[in-house]
């Protein structure tokens, strides 16, 4: 059954649905500023957003209640989304992040358990129900003039281009910060904003860069034979956690405090990530560019990466004479690394086709096996003549959350802790498990590089905190930062005072170390 067409028919959704994407917008966190303190600009690409979505249903099913829940319905995902993810990961969805939703797909392991099952079950079954009951119970518009009905969606659509097109003049300048601009913009024109910077697609300034080649500048080539062996270790969440709390024993990292003080370089770590996001810290080290030198590619840098070549890290040591071997127990495609990480000059990329489920340890593959691999590499090219010198660059993911997945060892918590944890530190008695996995890696590799005849040099850092939000409610914040440390085999110099570094210019810092001479 159908009823008949009239203006009314449409302007009252019309009207109640702009006025409850005002309202839910305040559900936001963090909440953005009023609709009525913002640049008009703003505010027409929000009005202007909303009106396309509901004048492209209203077309599609000729229903308008049901059109207006459902772009409603898709504003409160949104919401719910992004207070998920600043929770978690202390910032706001970002356009970028749309394209995990696809990952989520293929990896429901990395993202789900974050966003929450019931969460995820609710949200499916309210989209379900929403696009059900809808279609059921309100009849389609119909009317003696079909004429009018396509006039009038088309009339509505006609002004929702016009609100963007003057929308998008609004006026912006780098550097991009998603606090502020979400603040200031509100969540649907930061959206856009965001995609123009995008498609206007601008290269990445990479004048800064430790590894542009100098050709003013010329040295005298290095013998092979007097390189080092180079590992470099991302290691997934590594931190220092003993300052969270006097519970925690000093004892906990004892490979990590010895070799800390036997190293050439150590200090504390910015880095450009909380919780996630390993790709921003991985490209800072890797290009030796920081947050603002990428623009609006820093977000998800890979992207960009996969279809541009930039000087780097691996590039220089592949130019010095070195075989360069990346070693990432997880699938090669997951943030197109199978597609970046030729680009950038590595020789070889190990996945996670090359462990077993007999390597892992918790969720994923252990830093145990990654670090036997490393050692097979290092003593096979120690038994070939004439062998290049090797560039190992290995992001682990033992670590990787969610810790929540897995049981506390009360074990670990019983010899690491003074005394038992609190109740909603479950998350840390996991981590601590790990971490100690973490220590022992450490610890292998750097008796692997000893016993080589050559040089061994270890870059090892943190590419992100992990996420334990009750955690540090519980005891304490934190400030983002983690650890680094450069070692160097057979290193008798005076040990250097702490030096606190941006991950940007933690590869320059060890090309002065003189790793390739």
């Amino acid at each position: 059954m159908a009823y008949n067409f009239s203006w009314l028919s449409v302007a009252l959704p019309l009207v109640l649905g702009l006025l409850l994407s005002v309202v839910t917008e305040r559900a936001l966190k963090p909440t953005p500023q009023a609709f009525s303190k913002r640049r008009i600009q703003a505010n027409s690409l929000h009005l202007g957003s909303w009106l396309l979505l509901f004048s492209l249903l209203l077309m599609l099913t000729q229903r308008p209640w049901f059109s207006m829940a459902a772009v409603v319905g898709v504003q409160l995902f949104l919401v719910v989304v992004n207070n998920v993810k600043v929770d978690s990961l202390k910032e706001p969805f970002l356009l970028q992040d749309f394209e995990y939703f696809w990952d989520m797909l293929k990896h429901p392991r990395l993202y789900i358990p974050f966003f929450g099952f019931w969460r995820t079950l609710l949200s499916s079954a309210g989209a379900i129900a929403v696009i059900s009951i809808g279609l059921l119970l309100e009849p389609p518009l119909s009317g003696s003039d079909p004429h009018v009905f396509w006039l009038t969606t088309a009339y509505l659509l006609f002004i929702s281009v016009g609100l963007h097109v003057y929308g998008l003049r609004l006026a912006f300048s780098e550097p991009f910060n998603p606090e502020k601009d979400f603040n200031q913009l509100g969540q649907i024109a930061f959206f856009w904003v965001y995609a123009r910077a995008l498609l206007r697609s601008p290269a990445i300034d990479t004048r800064s860069s430790p590894f542009l080649v100098k050709t003013e500048v010329k040295t005298a080539p290095v013998k092979p034979e007097a390189l080092a062996n180079l590992v470099v270790v991302q290691s997934e969440s590594f931190f220092d956690p003993r300052p969270l709390s006097p519970l925690i024993k000093d004892s906990l990292l004892e490979n990590y405090d010895r070799i800390r003080s036997q190293s050439i370089g150590h200090g504390r770590l910015e880095v450009p990530a909380w919780g996630a996001n390993t790709v921003r810290t991985e490209c800072a080290f890797l290009t030796g560019l920081a947050p603002a030198a990428l623009g609006i590619h820093a977000f998800n840098p890979y992207r960009y990466l996969a279809r541009n070549a930039i000087p780097n890290l691996a590039q220089h040591m592949r130019s010095q004479g070195y075989q360069t071997i990346c070693i990432h127990p997880y699938a090669a495609s997951f943030y197109l690394r199978d597609q970046v990480f030729p680009k950038l000059g590595f020789d070889r990329f190990i996945d996670i086709k090359a462990f077993s489920d007999a390597d892992k340890q918790g969720q994923y593959t252990g830093d145990a096996a990654v670090a036997d691999r490393v050692t097979a590499l290092l003593n096979q090219a120690a038994t070939e003549p004439g062998a290049k010198p090797l560039f190992i660059f290995v992001i682990t993911m033992e670590n990787h959350g969610p810790l929540h997945l897995e049981k506390s060892d009360p074990v670990v918590t019983e010899q690491h802790c003074h005394q038992p944890l609190p109740d909603d530190c479950d998350d840390l008695s996991v981590y601590l498990s790990h971490i100690l996995n973490a220590d022992l890696m450490l610890g292998q590799l750097t008796t692997s590089l000893s016993q080589g005849s050559r040089e061994g040099v270890l870059c090892w850092y943190g590419d992100h905190l992990p996420i334990m939000p009750a955690v540090y409610r519980a005891m304490q914040e934190v400030d983002g930062r983690t650890e680094y440390l450069i070692w160097r085999s057979g290193e008798t110099s005076p040990r250097p005072q702490q030096q606190d570094l941006a991950v940007d210019q933690l590869a320059a810092r060890l090309l002065g170390s003189g790793v390739s001479g």
